[in-house]
């Protein structure tokens, strides 16, 4: 099974971070029944120096080259992934799509509603690629934008009914889709380094979010692994 990280800074990372991708790459090698591979065009993170996806310097050695894979971009969001998605999911023959995205439209790019439509698209698009890929999607964790702008925090709240809405409406059983649920303890104070971008504990969580979407809805790997409240090991900024 192929699986394809789809996600914006939170997802892609920056130089010396260890990422949730690395954290749900462990999960699967240590519950995954069968062979899997993650799978997507880009390996980088972000260099904040440079200001491009330049950097290699993942905070986590033993992370292998080829699970660096993702479709994820500082800055990105479904507006720029739907565009991508058909061509990447075909060239990589993905499988699987783990989703994050949502923040960076609704802080820059598009309001609720054209957030949602391009979900939509987004989805449309990637059964081009595969018509039976299977998605998980995770609702927008409100960032600390949120705690002090109210009609972002309703943005954001409105999107995340609209993309459960979308998820319902599109789901299928040749293409099935899933909503990850918010990570019940997320706490941006303590998960986060500066209010949006995952700590090695958001890390851990994040992942959770989607290993246990994966193995409730569809039986795949085991429950997450590592005790998240524990869980504050690698570089907490």
């Amino acid at each position: 099974m192929r699986f394809m990280f789809v996600g914006d800074s939170m997802t892609i990372g920056r130089a010396g971070d260890i990422t949730w991708r690395y954290r749900m790459w462990q999960h699967l090698s240590a519950s995954f029944d069968g062979p899997f591979a993650i799978v997507g065009p880009r390996t980088e993170l972000y260099d904040t120096g440079a200001g491009a996806p330049l950097s290699s310097a993942y905070g986590a050695e033993d992370f292998p080259a080829p699970a660096r894979r993702h479709l994820s971009g500082w800055g990105e969001g479904w507006l720029h992934m739907a565009p991508l998605i058909a061509e990447a999911a075909a060239g990589a023959r993905a499988d699987v799509l783990l989703v994050s995205l949502g923040l960076i439209d609704l802080g820059f790019y598009t309001d609720s509603d054209q957030t949602a439509a391009n979900v939509r698209a987004f989805v449309a698009a990637a059964r081009t690629a595969n018509p039976a890929i299977r998605m998980v999607l995770l609702p927008v964790i409100p960032n600390i934008r949120a705690e002090s702008d109210a009609p972002f925090a309703a943005e954001v709240a409105r999107f995340n009914e609209l993309l459960a809405k979308a998820v319902a409406d599109l789901d299928r059983p040749s293409s099935p889709l899933l909503l990850a649920s918010h990570p019940p303890t997320y706490d941006i104070h303590v998960d986060t380094y500066d209010g949006t971008h995952p700590s090695a504990s958001g890390e851990h969580k994040l992942a959770a979010a989607f290993a246990d979407a994966l193995h409730q809805g569809w039986g795949l790997g085991g429950p997450y692994g590592v005790p998240v409240a524990a869980a504050q090991e690698g570089p907490v900024r």
